[in-house]
């Protein structure tokens, strides 16, 4: 059975980036791991023991690989802000590779247009997030009916969405940009805690 340490997970695992997990495991896929919860990309600093929340995080995060593969095969997940890509793509280095399939949400990018950049050595596709989580959008661009996942367990559900996720070809309605032409036209990082009680 494959396990976290024979994956390119090892490291984040050890790092403590690997977040409110729902699904850390092998898939049905022999070989593969799965991963569905939260990736940090920048902790807060800490003084003595105590334990903060990390100041950044890929959320909402399906990701998966091989045993003994260097890289990600695909991730998909949300960023609350595009810029914070660069923290990503530092954070997992040569994990992001050119063959590998990477489709994030940003909360601030223009609702009525998608993206694909070239960055850090491999392609990112980027789309708005219309209010609806991770799960729920990548269903819509793989052409996964909710219906038929039901059934599934959390490692199935993960599963099928990276499946669909390896099969994924932008179309023409992905603007090619870059990284830094991106960044001019990003709006302003929403503060998720306001209008939250206290």
């Amino acid at each position: 059975m494959t396990t976290i340490d024979k994956t390119a997970f090892a490291s984040l695992e050890a790092e403590g980036r690997l977040l409110n997990a729902v699904f850390k495991g092998p898939t049905a896929t022999a070989g593969r791991f799965g991963f569905r919860g939260d990736i940090a990309i920048e902790f807060q600093q800490q003084k003595a023991d105590e334990k903060r929340p990390p100041e950044k995080c890929v959320e909402q995060v399906i990701a998966a690989c091989q045993e003994g593969e260097v890289g990600f095969s695909f991730l998909g997940g949300f960023l609350l802000s595009f810029g914070y890509i660069k923290l990503l793509a530092e954070t997992l280095g040569e994990k992001l590779t050119p063959t590998g399939k990477y489709i994030l949400y940003c909360d601030n990018i223009d609702l009525s247009k998608k993206y694909v950049i070239n960055y850090a050595g491999a392609t990112f596709y980027i789309l708005p997030i219309d209010e609806a989580t991770v799960y729920n959008e990548l269903l819509e661009i793989f052409y996964l009916e909710k219906n038929d996942l039901k059934k599934l367990d959390t490692g199935g559900k993960t599963e099928a969405v990276v499946n669909g996720g390896l099969k994924f070809v932008g179309d023409k309605k992905f603007i090619q940009s870059t990284y830094d032409e991106l960044l001019t036209l990003m709006g302003p990082v929403r503060n998720p805690y306001e209008n939250r009680p206290v």
